[in-house]
């Protein structure tokens, strides 16, 4: 930003003069150092004036707090109360407004001395706006004078008595002294206030006084006289300051600024409102203006500004004032329409003439304008538009510049775009330093290019998705970038103008840019003469490494780290064309080391010459050598290459090694080699001791030529422990054919190293023309388990004492190569083989696979329940001694309710077992060992993956400790495996059938005992139990053989789990289960089991319907009857209980009757009426329907209502019979109904439409005897509703 005024650039701020705060005399009249004699040293003023004086410490302190508060500064974006002060001495006088005094009768006339109406103005008679106007108002100008005086303070007088009273004669003349002093300090302060009147200026005093005087009684008095006599303003106008500490004069500082800020505020707005009345005048007068005639360029006229140049000056002075002011929106659009009406002036050569001093003073403003906007933008983080506006304003101009003759062809049209790509970077810089952040200019996602159905959106739309890179802000680095880059232009453009103009009939075709050279002519630009003192390599090298650093500080990807590699590049470049070839050299290192990992080979070409071009300045045969063998190998057509070996040969040949007797290794690894490798193995692999075909081919691609390089030898690598393949040139007899486009060398078997051979050298031709191609073909075996493969390839030139050694990898080759791997199979004619391989390039070497034979022997089908044993047999076939290591991996069922485990020696497992050692195997010797499959839960297939692992070792190591060799799993045996292992995998899949099934009869029956008191305290115990409303379950067990082979029932048992709610009474197999067990049952045979189970449910478990859990299980234990007769393991299965469910009565009449009667004699029949309701109570009645057939005498209630049932109670009634007939005799019929909702005819408005209504609901009668409600469950988690079983009638056996 050096290029233009300072004045132009800087943020604007409030301007406040601080006048009265001169060092104190002491310090600043000491005498001169140069007035000693050259023995002396000046002494340093007394301690004690300073400690005697404390204001002169005040003042020092005040200048120090009062100029730190603001910087000037052109990145400003912060918007305090803080003033531009700048310190000045009393008498300081203000520039006057016009150049005739207020009392000369032309002052109305008059303009400022800075006017274009005033001749002696540097403006006159059409310029637009100085720099010397912001210095004006920035230095000469305040908004706010601040004056210091010291207020008077009378001397202390101390009494010599605190009792004596005051003198009054010393008060007097105290009070007369301090009154004059203050007239005199009020005097002062009048004439400054009247200087600051005349221009608008505000005028503060700070009075600076001792702590003493604040607590004098008279201060107040007077500081009011003072205010008064000088006429200061009410507000903000006097202060009064004593030494205090640095910290608060800080408070102070801040503080005074606070109380001045709005007057200094009202001061610019009162300027901008001068300045808008003078636009509005001019902007109202119509311009009659007419084009001059056309005068030469550069020749002076005192034609007078014009509307448009007085417009301009009008904005940018509003903008100035606006800025002043801290109203940046307002500063943004009065710079706006100047920069537009700047816009308009330059359009027109008649009204901006180029090249003359008006046109160059215009640039600058338009210019400086120019960065005010974009900074402006900037503060509000509007980037794009920003950087808009700069875009903008450069190609306006460039526009502009082709009309006046200084397009793109100039150098100076290329410094004018260097100097603004450089005043954004360092605004951009300044700003980052601060608080301004950069956009990330992130890609939208591409996920946004889809609508939600999936379809793609418009061809528009998606492009509204992308990034125009000049539309978006990036860091300080691009822009410096862009200025080096224009500085190469205009160098570039000076230069061809200077070979012009010193050899006017030089040829065209040697000047870098004839066309330009030419339109330039022979006529020196304007500008020459400065231009010539430009050292433009520094400048060039300047914004490179600003760039550089820029780009490094923000190179958060790798993208940006190429392009600061890239930077780097065009440093090492100007170094070169500054001719300091050695700090090129040491970038080039650098550069190339990248450039050649990541193949970026179209920049790494250039880098390469101009290294080399480096390398020959600086006479560095080992690098021009260096670089020279590299560049062959990023040759782009055969001439290229031919040009770079002779250039290498005339090196070879006129120098001598630096190192004689040492080689020169240039690595070529990471670079384009010199030939093209193709490796091929016949086969992918082979066993130990096998061998292994190979061809090695080498060429040259279409586009270099090696016919003249000097290769003496080729030296091939193979695998660490075998003796590598030399190549030794050997030009081709006249017999020999040498133009073969394919030529094959035959090595034979290569051998290990540690064989007594002798290095064998194979002769070939080692000239390759281009597309030539020499096939390297042998074989190769080992011992020993590993791959294969040629891991190095060393290229050897040797000319004139020079011996330079070349690695290469192999299997590398050129762009525009393509390695497919074939097989050379024919010279005559010449054939290849295509591999279908993906990797030809390497062949493994292993150990002969073990023989095992392995059997697996079971009884199938599994059962459940039962340890199914399963034989693994291993037999060794082999001839060598084999250590076995058996895995056994039981895989996830998909059968649901099916639980699997299974059993390896003493390792149980439901997924892996690993490391089952069988110990080390003889040849011809078996082992064996059981593993068991355990399944229940549900039938179906489980399948097992086993995994035999072998290892061969030695016979004398296999003896050793196995008897004490503990298990190893197969990660153990890793130091084996890698010397001789294999492993066979056998997957078996073993179906599973159930052994037994059981069925479940559930007969449920009603309790006859009574059911317990309401009021009964025993209910609410804990081990309470009453089965009156669940009653007993009689549960018939059924267990059926399913088994495809016989079992063996060895024991029946009853499990008892009572709970809560049910609880077992009794079982059959307490009693008989030793008299039936054990015993065979064959498929399809069956036993059974009785228990009775008491039930007591809750009232919540009632009305939730909820079911109970069966109270215990059945266990079996039983054994497989194998085909041989033999019993199998002990297999253990259980069935559990059925789920019971709770009878769902609400009012029940329970009839109990004996089974048999005697003839004639009495017996007694019971009827209980239960109310089971959970809240609703019973209106019951109960009627003996006595037949005269039926063959009883009844005594005993006939008809009657009985009391109300509570929910939860019973009644119990009773009647006599006497039999009269024998045999089956049917019981009276008793008719029990509930009333509670019968409606009678009295209560009705009509005749009951049935019987039913008038009656009520019938009660169940149920018989005690025959109380049977059965279910069949399958399973114990099944539930079913239970079905009725009891008859009709009820009878009474009567006997004799």
């Amino acid at each position: 930003m050096n290029s233009y005024p300072a004045e132009l650039l800087v943020q604007l701020a409030p301007v406040m003069f601080v006048a009265g705060l001169d060092l104190p005399s002491a310090t600043s009249t000491s005498p001169p150092s140069t007035s000693q004699s050259p023995g002396q040293t000046q002494s340093p003023p007394p301690a004690p004036t300073k400690i005697q004086d404390p204001f002169a410490s005040l003042i020092v302190r005040l200048r120090d707090a009062l100029q730190s508060q603001h910087k000037v500064a052109i990145w400003a974006p912060e918007r305090t109360r803080a003033f531009q002060m700048i310190l000045v001495g009393k008498d300081v006088r203000f520039p006057p407004r016009k150049l005739v005094p207020p009392e000369d009768l032309a002052y109305a006339s008059a303009h400022s001395p800075l006017s274009p109406l005033t001749p002696s103005s540097p403006l006159y008679p059409d310029g637009l706006i100085a720099p010397i106007w912001i210095r004006k108002h920035t230095q000469l100008l305040p908004s706010v004078f601040v004056l210091f005086l010291r207020l008077f303070e009378a001397p202390a007088i101390h009494a010599r008595s605190p009792l004596d009273p005051p003198d009054p004669e010393h008060e007097r003349d105290k009070t007369e002294e301090e009154r004059r002093r203050d007239n005199d300090l009020s005097a002062e302060v009048a004439a400054r206030k009247k200087t600051t009147n005349e221009r608008g200026i505000k005028l503060t005093v700070v009075l600076l006084a001792t702590r003493r005087m604040l607590d004098d009684p008279s201060l107040d008095s007077r500081l009011t006289f003072i205010r008064r006599q000088s006429g200061l303003d009410s507000r903000a106008a006097l202060f009064v300051l004593s030494p205090v500490s640095t910290s608060e004069l800080n408070d102070f500082a801040r503080s005074l600024q606070d109380a001045l800020y709005e007057p200094a505020l009202e001061y610019y707005t009162s300027h901008s409102k001068r300045v808008r009345r003078k636009r509005n005048r001019h902007s109202q007068s119509v311009s009659s203006y007419n084009p001059p005639a056309l005068v030469s360029m550069g020749v002076a006229n005192t034609r007078p500004l014009r509307p448009e140049g007085w417009t301009v000056r009008y904005e940018y002075k509003m903008a100035c004032f606006a800025e002043f002011r801290g109203e940046d929106e307002v500063a943004l659009k009065h710079y706006q329409d100047a920069y537009a009406t700047l816009m308009i002036m330059f359009g027109s050569t008649a009204i901006l003439p180029p090249r003359t001093k008006r046109w160059a003073e215009a640039k600058v403003l338009a210019d400086a304008i120019n960065v005010k906007i974009t900074k402006l933008y900037l503060y509000n983080s509007e980037h794009s538009l920003a950087l808009s506006h700069h875009n903008s304003h450069m190609r306006r101009f460039a526009d502009f510049s082709r009309g006046w003759g200084i397009g793109e062809e100039t150098f100076e049209y290329w410094s004018w775009m260097a100097r603004q790509h450089r005043v954004l970077a360092e605004l951009l810089e300044q700003g980052s330093n601060s608080s301004l952040t950069f956009p990330t200019n992130s890609p939208p996602l591409l996920t946004a290019g889809v609508t939600s159905a999936g379809t793609p959106v418009e061809l528009d739309a998606v492009r509204a998705f992308g990034l125009n890179p000049s539309h978006a802000l990036q860091h300080p680095g691009h822009y410096y970038y862009m200025a080096a880059r224009c500085t190469e232009a205009r160098r570039e453009r000076f230069l061809a103008n200077e070979v012009c103009l010193l050899s006017p009939n030089i040829e065209p075709s040697i000047i870098s840019h004839p066309k330009e050279a030419i339109s330039q002519g022979t006529s020196a630009a304007p500008g020459y003469v400065n231009e010539k003192k430009v050292d433009h390599l520094s400048l060039i090298l300047e914004l490179y490494t600003k760039s550089y650093e820029v780009f490094k500080k923000h190179s958060s990807t790798t993208s940006q780290g190429r392009l600061t590699l890239w930077i780097a590049y065009r440093i090492a470049h100007t170094y070169y064309e500054s001719e300091k070839f050695d700090v090129a050299v040491r970038f080039f290192e650098r550069i190339a080391k990248t450039y050649r990992r990541e193949k970026w080979k179209h920049m790494l070409r250039p880098l390469l010459s101009t290294w080399y071009a480096c390398a020959q300045k600086l006479s560095d045969v080992e690098l021009m050598a260096t670089l020279l063998v590299e560049m062959i190998g990023y040759a782009q057509d055969v001439n290229e290459s031919r040009t770079l070996q002779e250039d290498l040969l005339a090196v070879l040949k006129s120098s001598v090694s630096v190192s004689p007797g040492k080689p020169l290794i240039v690595d070529l690894k990471e670079s384009d080699p010199l030939l093209d490798t193709m490796l091929v193995f016949w086969v992918p692999e082979v066993r130990v001791g096998e061998e292994a075909g190979f061809q090695l081919s080498f060429s040259t691609p279409t586009n270099i030529d090696l016919s003249t390089l000097p290769i003496d030898s080729v030296t091939i690598t193979f695998s660490d422990g075998y003796c590598p393949v030399v190549l030794r040139h050997s030009p081709p007899t006249d017999g020999q054919v040498a133009d073969r486009a394919v030529r094959l060398v035959k090595v034979g078997k290569v051998v290990p190293e540690d064989e007594d051979e002798e290095l064998e050298e194979i002769c070939a031709d080692l000239r390759w023309r281009p597309g030539e191609r020499l096939v390297v073909s042998g074989s190769i075996s080992s011992e020993a388990p590993g791959l294969l493969t040629v891991v190095g390839i060393t290229v050897v030139l040797a000319q004139n004492g020079w011996t330079i050694e070349m690695p290469h990898e192999p299997c590398v080759s050129h762009e525009i190569s393509t390695l497919v791997p074939r097989w050379l199979t024919s010279l005559q004619p010449i054939r290849f083989l295509q591999l279908g391989r993906d990797d030809c390039s390497s062949v493994v070497v292993r150990h002969r696979p073990h023989e095992l034979a392995v059997s697996l022997s079971h009884q199938a089908p599994a059962l459940l329940d039962e340890e199914y044993p399963i034989a693994i047999d291993i037999t060794n076939v082999d001839e060598r001694h084999l250590d076995v290591v058996v895995d056994v991996l039981l895989q996830p069922t998909e059968v649901d309710q099916a639980a699997q485990y299974i059993v390896f020696d003493d390792q149980r497992s439901s997924g892996l077992i690993k490391g089952i050692r069988l110990g080390t195997i003889a040849p011809g010797v078996s082992a064996t060992k059981t593993l068991y499959l355990v399944g229940s839960g549900a039938p179906g297939d489980r399948m097992l993956d086993i995994s035999i692992q072998s290892t061969s070792v030695q016979p004398e190591s296999a003896s050793e400790g196995e008897e004490d060799a503990e298990p190893r799993s197969s990660s153990s045996l890793s130091e084996h495996a890698t010397i001789d292992s294999c492993e066979k995998l056998q997957t078996i899949v073993i179906p599973t059938s159930g052994a037994l099934a059981a069925t479940y009869d559930v007969a449920y029956r009603r309790s006859k005992d009574a059911m317990p008191a309401l009021a009964d305290l025993s209910t609410v115990e804990d081990d309470f139990w009453d089965d009156s409303y669940g009653g007993v379950a009689v549960v018939t067990t059924r267990i059926e053989c399913l088994a495809p082979c016989g079992l063996v029932i060895e024991n029946l048992k009853l499990h008892r789990q009572d709970n809560p709610l049910a609880k077992v009474l009794d079982c059959s197999s307490d009693e008989n289960s030793d008299d039936m067990f054990p015993d065979e049952y064959l498929p399809g045979d069956e036993f059974c089991n009785v228990s009775r189970i008491s039930l007591s449910p809750r009232e919540e478990q009632v009305l939730g319907e909820e079911k109970i859990t069966g109270p215990g299980n059945y266990e079996v234990v039983w054994r497989r009857i194998l085909p041989d007769g033999g019993r199998g393991r002990e297999s253990t299965t259980r069935f559990t209980l059925p789920t019971l469910i709770i009878p769902q009565d609400e009012l029940i009449a329970l009839l109990d009757a004996p089974s048999f009667a005697r003839l004639h004699v009495p017996t007694t029949i019971y009827v209980t009426v239960r109310n089971r309701h959970s809240s609703r109570s019973a209106n019951v009645t109960v009627a003996l329907d006595l037949d005269p057939s039926d063959a009883f005498v009844v005594a005993g209630l006939r008809n009657g209502r009985l009391p109300i049932l509570l929910p939860g109670s019973e009644e119990k009634l009773s009647w006599n019979l006497i039999p009269i007939e024998c045999g089956h005799v049917k019981i009276p019929r008793i008719k029990v109904m509930n009333v509670r909702r019968a409606t009678l005819p009295s209560q009705g408005v009509g005749v009951p439409n049935t019987e039913d209504d008038v009656e009520g609901e019938a009660v169940k009668v149920v018989d005690v005897r025959a109380d049977r409600n059965t279910a069949r469950v399958q399973s114990a988690d099944d539930g079913t509703v239970a079905i009725p079983q009891q008859d009709g009638s009820s009878t009474i056996l009567v006997l004799p």
